[in-house]
């Protein structure tokens, strides 16, 4: 796969995810340009990765996701490849999540995705060149106890993206979307040894995947060998979810 030089914008950056991301990316020679919200995680990963920029910004502020994409058009002397991989859980069983926890789980990970691809591709329209990849959930497709709020924002992603792969197929931009299972993260690490045990059971595989599995199939869909591919939901899931 050649990223080398390639202009990518990777949103998430600081989660375990979104740092095998930076790594693969960086490894491919891109530029890149990596956004979350923890200044103290986003220093580590520039001590990390010296060659990346870094930005802290809120992805719920959707007035200022405008501006912010063409600020980072600019620094990246034009925008190519846009990944959105922030997102947040704040789970509960459905007759006790509270309106502020469905608003904002959907807010963060499925508005403000939306938003940015809305932004990114009129910069891309210009180039006419672009790739989106939307990392969303196997939650998204099975659904599950106590996360009625996210399994709705990663299927929401999963529909819009095709939405928009159908609208800029002609203007050479792909939008696929990449569906990690059970990851080893911070978030799945708060899982308790019992759980984890009897999930771990349900998968074919019989393991628990990695941010390198994530990674490696985002940057296939990044590069210019994944052309032909457009509008589809990759399963990073060791057999756990077959489509």
């Amino acid at each position: 796969m050649n990223l080398k030089n390639k202009k990518v914008l990777i949103t998430g950056a600081t989660g375990g995810i979104g740092n095998s991301l930076i790594k693969k990316f960086n490894d491919l020679g891109a530029k890149i340009v990596a956004t979350g919200t923890n200044e103290q995680k986003l220093t580590n990963l520039k001590n990390n990765f010296p060659s990346i920029k870094i930005e802290k910004f809120k992805l719920d502020e959707h007035s200022e996701i405008e501006s912010f994409i063409d600020k980072i058009d600019k620094e990246l002397e034009g925008l190519e490849i846009l990944i959105n991989n922030a997102g947040i859980t704040l789970d509960n069983l459905s007759i006790r999540l509270t309106e502020e926890n469905w608003k904002k789980v959907i807010d963060i990970n499925l508005n403000s995705s939306f938003f940015m691809c809305k932004f990114a591709i009129k910069k891309m329209l210009k180039k006419k060149y672009g790739k989106i990849i939307n990392i969303t959930s196997v939650i998204g497709h099975t659904g599950n106890a106590g996360q009625a709020n996210y399994a709705a924002s990663k299927a929401g992603i999963i529909g819009f993206s095709k939405s928009l792969a159908i609208e800029y197929a002609k203007k050479n931009i792909n939008i696929n979307c990449v569906s990690p299972g059970f990851i080893k993260t911070e978030m799945t690490e708060k899982i308790n040894e019992k759980s984890k045990e009897i999930l771990i059971d349900k998968i074919p595989a019989g393991t628990i995947g990695s941010g390198e599995d994530v990674s490696n199939c985002v940057a296939f869909l990044a590069s210019d060998e994944a052309k032909y591919i457009n509008g589809e939901t990759i399963h990073v899931n060791g057999g756990l979810y077959m489509a």
